[in-house]
């Protein structure tokens, strides 16, 4: 059985090829590019390089957050368009999940973190591959409250650990905080498709909805009351109609220089 993974849903755009457990091929980027432009070609890419077509893949797995708006939207719109047109059944991961996978061998507690802005983290913490504290939207106070219940050397990654490595290393001390290389720091699609094959295997079931632990950033302020539906702009030359009519005004902007 031939599965597909593909994700975007951080900073790198990765597909994977796996049959019955074996690594045909796999293809991560990150370089600056917005996975729109990356995570089609690359798929088309290996599916080439592999020598399998389309038709021959049984199964998709695709990342259904948390992680960016942006990204995960591509990638939901890639992998269900690729299963659309494949009659390809669709399974959705869990990002905080398949991340753990990279060193889930290992037996020591594995918290990830993903840097969701403004003072939070998306996170959750695994042991042996078995979940050990939710996937929620916290402070990094909150994770560093769990974590110092934990005994022993502890494993943080994700890209949360670029802006908090400091403050981990404060809070359990340096002798306690383990941080992986940069190969095993982010997703990777390898492991989406090997957790892919392992859940499968255990029942989970075909169907795609994206997970994002909050609403998104527009939303949280429009509820708040600090975003109107639509932003009206006044030139300076309309100031002297006064106050009682909104003026839209059309603007051109140059495409190319």
């Amino acid at each position: 059985m031939i599965s597909l993974a593909l994700d975007a849903s951080g900073r790198v755009s990765g597909v994977c090829l796996v049959k019955d457990g074996q690594i045909l091929g796999e293809m991560d980027l990150q370089i600056g590019l917005t996975h729109s432009e990356t995570l089609l070609p690359l798929c088309i890419s290996l599916l080439e390089h592999c020598k399998v077509s389309l038709e021959e893949v049984d199964q998709i797995f695709l990342c259904k957050g948390p992680g960016s708006f942006t990204g995960l939207r591509i990638g939901a719109a890639t992998g269900k368009g690729l299963a659309l047109a494949g009659n390809i059944p669709l399974y959705g991961i869990s990002t905080l999940e398949m991340l753990q996978e990279n060193l889930s061998f290992l037996p020591n507690p594995i918290h990830v973190l993903l840097d969701a802005r403004r003072g939070q983290v998306y996170t959750a913490s695994y042991r042996l591959g078995q979940c050990i504290s939710p996937e929620r939207a916290v402070s990094i106070e909150e994770l560093l409250a769990f974590a110092k219940e934990q005994e022993g050397q502890q494993i943080f990654l994700g890209d949360g650990i670029f802006p908090y490595r400091k403050q981990i290393e404060e809070s359990l001390g340096k002798d306690l905080c383990l941080f992986p290389n940069p190969q095993n720091a982010l997703q990777r699609a390898a492991s989406l498709a090997l957790l892919g094959e392992k859940k499968k295997a255990e029942g989970l079931e075909a169907g795609f909805h994206l997970e994002y632990l909050r609403k998104p950033q527009a939303e949280r302020e429009k509820e708040a009351g600090a975003l109107k539906d639509f932003q009206i702009v006044q030139e300076e030359a309309y100031k002297d109609l006064g106050k009682t009519k909104d003026k839209l005004i059309a603007k051109n902007y140059p495409i190319h220089e």
